[in-house]
């Protein structure tokens, strides 16, 4: 460790001899000058160029990689015009005097074009926080190419270590290890992805064996690139071992719901109770569609905007009602009464013929309607019939009801409702009547 900062001080002390040699030169302030002057003139060009230029309509009939191109360009015209005005000012102070006159802007230069060119390769993607990691990395890097200290910073990141157990820890082998676990997890999610189109596009599979297929695509290749990422950099993976104990730990003490949603979620997928479409209840949510299954919780729509986000172990623990597991048909029930006065028999007549011209009832499976109490306010009856799909269910009530209230009034039966009579004894409530004596 004292070589290592041996070193790293020789290090520092040639690079400030540098740096001062370099500063105390009049042509530094020249080209230092000229550097100001480019960024100024820059700033100025790329405020004309986006106002006179539609990057929508930019060489629309152009082919697509020149298009791309001139985009990019576009977005980043200040770095353009930047580096072709520093490139015009270091080809004429190069002809003009020493080249080593002229070395600073000879770097401004080729950090100018290495972020060009960055910006170029960074455009393909589409995450902002990835582009901004992926270009300032890249451009940190080919700057100490560039004023060629790449090998030095190398050295010193690799000399300061700290020993896990059989693993040498360093910062540039985190730093690697980082930059190929991002690498890697992108070109993940791209094949994840064109697997869960190709999955969700195959009609011979059931929506949860899709769901359950992409799952296990997904958490198999991200465990692949991983082992890959971190034996690409060296790392010996048995060396970790010594981290699976506290993993262990963690996971009993602190991830138990996690691990158990986990679980819980393989299980629905595999047994098929509960999938995407299905209408369930699930305590007082009744009626409720599963719009999603994710590894750790249900999506299920309320109907009016909401998104009900219901853990998976409480699916598998708790009581589900599901109003399509294995048909669709669904038999609604409405319970009504009537007054003494109706005819029992009339009234189920009518009661099943309101019920069966309801659209969405099913011709195949008639409709009934029973008398089921003689109650102290009047007669109870049920009626009941089928429907083709739960969905909207409270909706088909409601319409068979209006309509049996409208047939009930055209037939002259009233519904009971309670009713409360005050019989007074003696023509008169007992009064208590007080009188106020005025002082």
């Amino acid at each position: 460790m004292d070589m290592d900062l041996k070193d790293f001080m020789e290090f520092v002390q040639t690079t400030a001899r540098s740096v001062g040699a370099e500063i105390s030169s009049p042509w530094f302030y020249l080209q230092f000058g000229l550097i100001l002057a480019a960024a100024g003139i820059a700033y100025a060009a790329e405020a004309g160029v986006r106002n006179r230029v539609d990057m929508t309509s930019l060489a629309i009939r152009w082919p697509l990689p020149l298009r791309h191109f001139a985009r990019v360009m576009v977005s980043s015209a200040s770095t353009a015009v930047f580096t072709l005005i520093v490139i015009i000012s270091r080809v004429v102070m190069y002809h003009a005097t020493w080249p080593s006159r002229s070395y600073l802007l000879m770097v401004a230069a080729k950090l100018g074009l290495a972020w060009l060119a960055i910006r170029l390769v960074t455009s393909v993607l589409r995450n902002a926080f990835i582009v901004k990691l992926v270009s300032i990395t890249a451009w940190f890097v080919a700057a100490l190419s560039i004023i060629g200290q790449l090998d030095a910073t190398i050295d010193l990141l690799d000399s300061f270590a700290i020993v896990l157990g059989g693993l040498r820890l360093t910062p540039l082998l985190v730093i690697k290890a980082g930059a190929l676990l991002l690498i890697a997890l992108w070109a993940t999610n791209i094949a994840s992805n064109f697997a869960e189109s190709r999955i969700n596009s195959t009609t011979d599979l059931t929506p949860s064996v899709q769901v359950l297929l992409v799952k296990i695509i997904r958490i198999g290749l991200l465990a692949i690139a991983i082992v890959i990422a971190l034996g690409a950099v060296g790392i010996d993976l048995s060396a970790l071992a010594v981290f699976s104990g506290a993993v262990g730990v963690g996971i009993g003490i602190g991830l138990q719901k996690i691990v158990a949603n986990f679980i819980s979620g393989i299980i629905l997928l595999a047994d098929k109770s509960v999938k995407p479409g299905d209408l369930v209840t699930i305590g007082d949510n009744t009626g409720r569609r599963i719009s999603a299954m994710k590894t750790r919780y249900i999506s299920v729509a309320a109907g009016d905007g909401r998104e009900f986000l219901v853990p998976n172990e409480d699916l598998v623990t708790q009581k589900v009602v599901n109003w399509t597991y294995t048909d669709k048909n669904t038999l609604v029930k409405i319970a009504f009464g009537t007054n003494y006065d109706a005819d029992p028999r009339l009234v189920c007549k009518l009661a099943a013929e309101t019920a069966a011209a309801h659209p969405r009832a099913q011709k195949g499976k008639p409709p009934n309607s029973i008398l089921t109490e003689f109650a102290e306010a009047g007669m109870k009856f049920s009626l009941t019939f089928w429907i083709a799909d739960p969905d909207g269910m409270d909706g088909v009530k409601s319409d068979v009801m209006l309509a049996l209230w409208e047939a009930f009034k055209r037939e002259g039966i009233r519904v009971p409702y309670p009713v409360r009579e005050i019989r007074v004894r003696g023509g008169a409530l007992p009064v208590e009547t007080t009188v106020e004596v005025p002082n």
